[in-house]
């Protein structure tokens, strides 16, 4: 029987990745420059410091680049654009439905605390979730299964009691080495990825419900 549900955080409950690539694109722009989304992709769902923009810029461009600079207006315009998304559909409806169910929820995200944290509370969140799990609680972040196994043993649940819910296939592979089924609802940085181990695949968490995930 299902007991508790983990989600992931970026682009599974606010859709932070297409600000996240549109704001370095628009750097590169600037700089005669393309930030192929492909090789974005790629590191959808990992650790943020695995992909180093900054050093690709300054490759491509042939110049020196002033990092500092560049990280305040990239963060400035991420900022920006991140504060216009809504939460993804459907994300609000089960969040309710499963503290109603008294199903425990966590959070495991390969971001760091700081950023989770900031936008759990901004939007009203943070209550839902007994725990928040992040990279700064782990030395290794998804695809590693760490973060997964530390959120089910803090609602005190078994893994096969527990449901990841994911965007990228980074995130997919951590829920399910870890133990979890996993629903996926992939969005437009994602939906080209192959989630051939997912349990469940949907093109939102508006196209199901709190019972039909119980009944997984």
């Amino acid at each position: 029987m299902l007991q508790a549900i983990v989600f992931d955080f970026d682009g599974t409950i606010l859709e932070t990745e297409t600000p996240d690539y549109q704001s370095w694109q628009e750097i590169f722009t600037e700089h005669g420059c393309d930030l192929a989304m492909d090789l974005w992709c790629t590191y959808i769902g990992t650790a943020s410091g695995t992909f180093d923009p900054y050093g690709l810029l300054a490759e491509q461009a042939g110049v020196t680049i002033d990092r500092a600079a560049i990280r305040t207006r990239r963060r400035r315009r991420f900022h920006e654009l991140v504060a216009q998304q809504p939460l993804r559909p459907g994300v609000k409806d089960l969040l309710d439905a499963a503290t109603s169910r008294q199903i425990a929820l966590a959070i495991a995200s390969s971001s760091t605390r700081d950023w989770v944290e900031e936008i759990l509370a901004t939007r009203h969140l943070r209550h839902y979730f007994q725990a928040v799990y992040t990279a700064n609680d782990v030395t290794a972040v998804k695809p590693d299964p760490t973060l997964y196994l530390l959120a089910v043993q803090a609602l005190g649940v078994q893994p096969a009691q527990a449901l990841a819910i994911e965007d990228s296939l980074n995130g997919l592979l951590a829920a399910k080495r870890a133990g979890l089924k996993c629903v996926v609802a992939p969005h437009g940085m994602t939906q080209h990825m192959v989630f051939a181990e997912a349990d469940v695949l949907l093109p939102s968490l508006a196209e199901t419900t709190l019972d039909a995930l119980l009944a997984l």
